[in-house]
C-alpha cells in the first residue's frame, strides 16, 4: 500500500511540475499529429462557398499573417 501511495505522490509532482511549466511558460500546448493539414485538408468546413461568418475570419487570419513578423 505504501508503494501505491509513493507512486501516486510522484504521479501528482510530476503533473503539477508540468502544469507550473506551462504557466510559467505562457505558452499555449500544441499538438504534433498535425491535425487536417496532415491529411490534405486546408479547413474544416468543405464547402465550395463559405459561409459569411467564416469569410470574415478568414479576412482576419490573413491580415494577421500578413502584418506577421516572423
Amino acid at each position: 500500500m505504501s508503494l501505491f501511495i509513493l507512486t501516486f505522490v510522484l504521479l501528482v509532482i510530476v503533473a503539477a511540475a508540468m502544469a507550473v511549466g506551462m504557466m510559467v511558460k505562457n505558452k499555449a500546448m500544441a499538438s504534433s499529429c498535425g491535425g487536417l493539414g496532415a491529411m490534405g485538408i486546408e479547413k474544416a468546413c468543405d464547402c465550395d462557398d463559405p459561409c459569411d461568418r467564416r469569410k470574415e475570419r478568414m479576412a482576419k487570419e490573413q491580415v494577421w499573417k500578413d502584418n506577421q513578423i516572423l
